[in-house]
């Protein structure tokens, strides 16, 4: 009961932050039906359909750090770096990131032929081991600090004109 003071500090520096145009993003995690664990994704029948693997950004956050639905992302924490294509939704509050459980399929030594053809990035390569719930002391693997900004995409190059034949 004594920490819920300072849970409700830090709540209210959360919804002061919520106004300010460079509001510092959290990062969490998220579970899926059809991709619960990484050994689902080695299953071809829950690996159809569209990718899973994305960042969830609310659209306000979004159109704020010039990321477009569809287009791509890199997210930065302390320890790491990945990009991801980008989902926007309203089903995520402003200021939270999310990115899903259990995909990473494309390290050496990975033995999972259908995931390796999906493989995603890996939300670990971004939860910081200094980072721990001030509770309970045990690692916060939620509501990691993040920066994210677009990929930028570079122009497609005019076509070259060799002996009069466009290539």
């Amino acid at each position: 009961m004594a920490d819920v003071a300072r849970l409700s500090s830090r709540l209210a520096e959360h919804r002061a932050e919520a106004d300010r145009k460079d509001r510092p993003l959290v990062l969490i995690g998220r579970r899926q039906v059809r991709s619960n664990n990484s050994w689902m994704h080695n299953y071809p029948r829950l690996m159809r359909g569209k990718d899973r693997c994305v960042l969830l950004i609310h659209p306000e956050d979004a159109r704020r750090l010039g990321l477009e639905d569809g287009g791509r992302a890199v997210v930065t924490s302390r320890v790491g770096s990945v990009e991801a294509p980008v989902e926007l939704t309203d089903a995520i509050m402003p200021g939270v990131v999310s990115l899903p459980h259990g995909f990473g399929h494309h390290r050496a030594g990975v033995r999972l032929e259908t995931a390796s053809r999906r493989p995603g990035v890996s939300l670990n390569d971004l939860t910081d081991d200094e980072l721990t719930d001030e509770l309970s002391g045990n690692a916060a693997l939620s509501g990691v600090p993040v920066e994210v900004s677009a990929v930028e995409v570079p122009e497609a190059a005019p076509p070259t004109v060799v002996s009069g034949i466009v290539g």
